[in-house]
């Protein structure tokens, strides 16, 4: 299959598929290595694609305008064990955690999209942060993190707070 047309059949694979979509699963539809897709989708965003690449696989950002849906960024800090209990604060609120950032004082703004909507979504990340024995991102920056966080209103978002206020993750 040649190039532009794989391409182009990742888009339409990304396009219909709400949940995300692994590299070696691409690779597999497409009869090419997870390689070539890793290229491809460098490609593709180099085009302007908005795709998004996820602890679960790669996801077809399409911006929804829906004035409903609101957001806002947390600043705060935990211990590793509270990271699977931070997670759960916010999806347990109604928020949706869309990132992980931090500010290293050498390389910048580092940012992850995590896309977490759910109890089941934080244990999956967790128990993949353990399977491969990687050190959570927080860690070049002494457990001080950020998370962007979208929710259906304002109040869910204010609620999210508090409760990550509660339990002493929050930083002011």
């Amino acid at each position: 299959m040649e190039g532009d047309v794989r391409r182009k059949k990742i888009i339409e694979i990304l396009h219909e598929e709400s949940l995300p979509v692994s590299g070696t699963e691409l690779a597999g539809i497409l009869g090419v290595s997870r390689q070539v897709i890793v290229q491809d989708i460098a490609l593709l965003r180099a085009t302007d694609k908005n795709i998004l690449s996820t602890n679960k696989g790669y996801i077809l950002f399409v911006e929804v305008s829906d004035d409903n849906i609101k957001k806002r960024t947390f600043k705060v800090k935990h211990k590793d064990e509270e990271i699977l209990d931070e997670l759960n604060t916010i999806v347990d609120c109604g928020g949706r955690i869309l990132d992980v950032v931090v500010e290293h004082d050498i390389y910048g703004q580092i940012a992850v999209d995590l896309i977490i909507n759910s109890r089941a979504d934080a244990e999956a990340f967790v128990q993949q942060v353990e399977k491969y024995e990687t050190k959570p991102l927080n860690k070049l920056t002494g457990g001080v993190h950020f998370h962007t966080v979208e929710a259906g209103d304002e109040e869910i978002l204010n609620r999210i707070g508090e409760e990550l206020e509660k339990k002493g993750y929050l930083i002011n």
